[in-house]
């Protein structure tokens, strides 16, 4: 067993081999720019590239012209939000997400308000999802887009997606989700979802760091964007710069990994995840935050009470790689603003560990997870009584 034990699968996940064996040529053997027409260097890496967005594609049940090849799930959650806004100023200013979304779209967010436009954001339940009478009610005449990210990304809580896409869908709103934690873990498939517009990344499921996707609708309504990066026009003038050609070949093995291996994939990592739990919710005063029946099979966000949150985590990534429920900087030690909108308190919140596992997590190691967080909650916990 290599230590630190390796379960915060959420943050990154390591390369699968068979996609690094995929990418290799195309750093010197097959080196050419996809944007080099007059070439074969240059038709050999297009070739490529072409290969990869039909296996993205076919992963997220996408026309292969839908997938904007991107720098990761960041930039495509940009892309998304901007480009709709600046697109749709005529019809609209006014934008409606939740209060539990990744930074990357509060932030983007936050932007589009220093913009002039209007962002409404949406509250949690205890459970971590919303309340679909309170989207409608949300929704006016000046509403251009809806953006709900599929998957929690700390508590790994499922959004209704086809519920909001059929409010989105009836009041004639675009719909945006962020599906970065979801792609890969679970079916998606944007047809059957009702999604419009929809960021993922290829680091989240076994594929490189560095390249990511948007899916953009072409049909049933055709979706335009502003492009936020300017240049040659390349992917079809949504996002100009030289293709990561290396990278986008690996997204596209690891998209077809995920598509062969998803299901059976899910199963195994459930079970070690339930596994986790059992062995670590004997102990008296703790809790799983989210949905424990709506939420990805591989996430596990736990509450230890009665145990100092900077300890615990001292005390655990010693042997094992896990996150923090906190998003904690040393000078400002902020709770997650996740755990806070479904209602934990300050100290509740601090105390909060993501267990994620992947791929290639083992019975052996969840069984040392569990004796190590049930001995250092215990040494925690016994400390603070003396």
């Amino acid at each position: 067993m290599k230590f630190p034990v390796y379960l915060d699968y959420n943050a990154t996940t390591p390369c699968d081999p068979r996609v690094v064996e995929a990418m290799v040529p195309y750093f010197s053997a097959h080196f050419g720019n996809a944007a080099s027409r007059s070439h074969a260097y240059g038709w050999e890496a297009e070739e490529a590239v072409d290969f990869a967005r039909e296996q993205v594609a076919k992963l997220i049940g996408s026309e292969p012209k839908e997938i904007v090849f991107t720098s990761g799930a960041t930039e495509a959650i940009n892309l998304a939000i901007k480009g709709v806004f600046e697109t749709y100023s005529g019809k609209g200013n006014h934008i409606i997400t939740v209060s539990t979304e990744h930074k990357a779209v509060l932030d983007t967010c936050k932007r589009i308000e220093k913009q002039g436009g209007e962002v409404t954001y949406l509250p949690v339940k205890n459970d971590g999802i919303i309340d679909l009478n309170d989207l409608e009610a949300a929704i006016k005449p000046e509403t251009i887009l809806i953006a709900v990210m599929f998957a929690n990304n700390e508590t790994g809580t499922l959004q209704p997606i086809r519920e909001i896409s059929a409010i989105a869908k009836k009041h004639g709103v675009l719909f945006f989700s962020d599906a970065t934690q979801a792609v890969g873990k679970i079916p998606v498939n944007v047809l059957e979802d009702g999604i419009d517009l929809m960021s993922f990344s290829a680091h989240k499921i076994y594929g490189p760091k560095g390249v990511g996707a948007l899916y953009v609708r072409r049909k049933n309504p055709r979706v335009r964007l502003t492009p936020q990066i300017d240049g040659g026009g390349h992917e079809r003038g949504m996002r100009s710069g030289t293709l990561n050609v290396p990278g986008i070949v690996g997204f596209g093995k690891a998209c077809e990994l995920c598509m062969n291996e998803m299901e059976a994939e899910s199963v195994k990592i459930s079970q070690l995840r339930n596994k986790l739990e059992s062995g670590v919710l004997g102990l008296e005063d703790v809790s799983v935050n989210g949905s424990a029946e709506h939420r990805l099979p591989n996430v596990s966000n736990i509450s230890f009470g009665q145990a100092d949150g900077n300890a615990l985590m001292t005390g655990l990534n010693k042997t094992i790689a896990v996150s923090s429920g906190s998003a904690c900087t040393s000078a400002s030690p902020e709770p997650s603003h996740v755990l806070k909108a479904l209602g934990l308190d300050d100290d509740r919140a601090h105390s909060s560990i993501r267990f994620s596992a992947g791929r290639f997590t083992t019975d052996e190691e969840i069984d040392y997870t569990i004796e190590h967080v049930l001995k250092t909650v215990k040494k925690l916990r016994e400390t603070i009584l003396l």
